[in-house]
């Protein structure tokens, strides 16, 4: 089934139904999401927050195409992805989400301008449009003027911007950042989240997973997992707020 414009069954960019996941490990079932069901518009910018073990790693596998549910429903961009082959998986990988690491990941021995291209090497663009394509998102995120220092020539914060350059080069329908702040420290950490504001005005799809209450209170929106389950959605300051308490009532309610 694939909904028409680009969106999901309810007008969606991103719409998870009832979606379980369980890994049987020794002999026992762990049931690491229970039933999560939320959606994400085009243009959103949405933490997914959790404690260890509450299954923030699990979701962030599914949404990126990484791992498929044991059961219920994910559509992305109109595209329902639950029930894809792996190959089938790569590809919607490559086209529709830009990945951004902790630790960067980036290539040791290639430049800026490289690491950002590579992402269009695996589509096949020829290298005079990777060349202008990667320059200019080092432009986008202020690096236009490192393109060819290697990522030991860089600052941490550099490096992020290498990464985050390199995951909007494809133009994907959402970016998706796994503690992107997390080895920074805090001065580098705020430049980044400002980055990532600039983005969001932009109209980019924004996902961060992160345990850090105060960066999902910058986020316009987050969603708490705990035990598998989502305990909170509701603005990132609410949900930070009361992280460690209950929730309102007006804040816990699914969108």
């Amino acid at each position: 089934m694939t909904a028409e414009n680009g969106a999901g069954p309810d007008g969606r960019l991103i719409q998870l139904q009832d979606i379980t996941r369980v890994f049987h490990v020794g002999g026992e079932e762990v049931r690491a999401l229970r039933g999560i069901s939320f959606g994400i518009a085009k243009g959103e910018w949405v933490a997914i927050i959790g404690q260890s073990g509450s299954g923030k790693t699990t979701l962030m596998n599914l949404l990126g195409c990484l791992d498929t549910p044991s059961s219920g429903s994910y559509f992305l961009n109109g595209k329902d992805v639950s029930r894809m082959s792996d190959d089938e998986l790569a590809i919607i990988r490559n086209k529709e989400i830009g990945f951004i690491f902790q630790t960067f990941q980036l290539l040791p021995r290639e430049t800026a301008q490289a690491n950002v291209e590579l992402p269009l090497v695996y589509r096949g663009i020829p290298a005079r449009e990777r060349r202008e394509r990667a320059r200019a998102a080092l432009e986008k995120v202020g690096l236009g003027h490192r393109m060819h220092h290697k990522p030991n020539e860089l600052s941490g914060g550099q490096r992020q911007r290498v990464a985050i350059a390199r995951a909007l080069v494809a133009e994907p329908s959402m970016l998706l950042a796994d503690e992107p702040t997390g080895n920074l420290d805090s001065t580098t950490g705020e430049e980044i989240v400002r980055l990532f504001e600039q983005l969001h005005h932009a109209g980019h799809t924004l996902v961060l997973v992160t345990h850090e209450p105060k960066l999902a209170a910058r986020c316009p929106r987050a969603v708490r997992l705990s035990d598998g389950e989502v305990v909170a959605d509701g603005t990132g300051r609410e949900v930070a707020l009361y992280y460690n308490n209950p929730l309102p009532a007006q804040a816990a309610g699914g969108t």
